[in-house]
């Protein structure tokens, strides 16, 4: 799954098994199964992504998948965009001890930095249900782009709950895929859409689409609990 980025990813499994745990990010009980349930699950996703471009992870948490597919994509640049002050500060100190040069750390809410950043492929896993990260994802995403949600078993009924607000917002081709079949077991739930040309994407959307993406910027009011 990894191949020349293997060493990599054994390092930043150290890290999530010692900093990202006493630090919060990652229960200890997760340790144990940091390779099965979290590294390997989120380098299937690597495979929905062309090697090119601009990849946001929305809500980057301790990296997963963002992290991981910077590794496996050196090709694109990778935003791991975080509002928190203790995961941006681990995401920071991941990127830099790993040498990851294509991916960087944007502090923000995804509502602030609609029409500030936008992508050519979203990422979020266990970030909010469906009818709520799609206005999210959307607001980051370039006309044509492609958002990917991680999820769990019930994503198909999760995308029937919120299909009255992705056909609001004008995602297109809305399915539920699997990666890394064949390769992880279980392989993970993805639901795809792409954003369409001229629809109102969610919070912000109508701000300037080409301005600078904004890097280390604070949340407003600080840290949320």
């Amino acid at each position: 799954m990894f191949g020349p980025a293997i060493g990599l990813a054994e390092r930043y499994a150290a890290l999530l098994a010692g900093p990202a745990v006493e630090q919060g990010l990652i229960g200890p009980r997760e340790t144990a199964r940091l390779w099965d349930r979290h590294l390997l699950n989120c380098a299937a996703v690597a495979e929905l992504i062309p090697n090119r471009g601009l990849v946001i992870d929305l809500g980057s948490g301790a990296g997963l998948p963002g992290i991981v597919l910077a590794m496996l994509l050196p090709g694109a640049e990778v935003v791991l965009l975080e509002p928190l002050a203790r995961r941006a500060s681990f995401l920071d100190e991941s990127v830099r001890q790993l040498g990851l040069g294509n991916a960087r750390v944007c502090r923000g809410r995804a509502e602030d930095q609609a029409g500030q950043l936008a992508g050519d492929v979203v990422t979020a896993r266990a970030v909010a249900p469906l009818d709520r990260l799609a206005g999210l994802a959307l607001g980051l995403t370039r006309p044509g782009g492609l958002v990917l949600a991680i999820k769990g078993a019930g994503a198909p009924q999760e995308v029937e709950r919120a299909r009255p607000v992705l056909d609001r917002l004008g995602a297109r081709d809305v399915a539920v895929v699997h990666a890394g079949s064949g390769r992880v077991s279980p392989p993970p739930t993805i639901v795809r859409f792409t954003a369409g040309a001229t629809a109102d994407s969610g919070p912000g959307r109508r701000r300037r689409r080409n301005a600078p993406p904004v890097a280390g910027q604070q949340a407003p009011g600080g840290e949320r609990s």
